[in-house]
């Protein structure tokens, strides 16, 4: 027996789900634990593309500001 693993769009799922239910031998094992929901990425797709320059900071200055607010 051989074991394969399929990445597909969330809306063709359940199809794909339901076909493979019907085959004989056949066992799906669904990993979901850091899979991040659809709107979530869609919204951080959106800010990243409505971001403007100044709205980025350097990691040294965001550690900074970090360093301030908990220490």
């Amino acid at each position: 027996m051989r074991q394969l693993t399929v990445t597909i769009p969330d809306d063709f799922y359940e199809t794909f789900v339901s076909f493979f239910k019907h085959v004989p031998e056949v066992s799906i094992d669904e990993k979901v634990e850091n899979e991040i929901p659809l709107w979530q990425q869609e919204m951080v797709l959106e800010r990243i593309k409505n971001a403007k320059p100044e709205d980025y900071i350097s990691l040294e200055d965001a550690l900074k500001e970090l360093d301030k607010k908990w220490l």
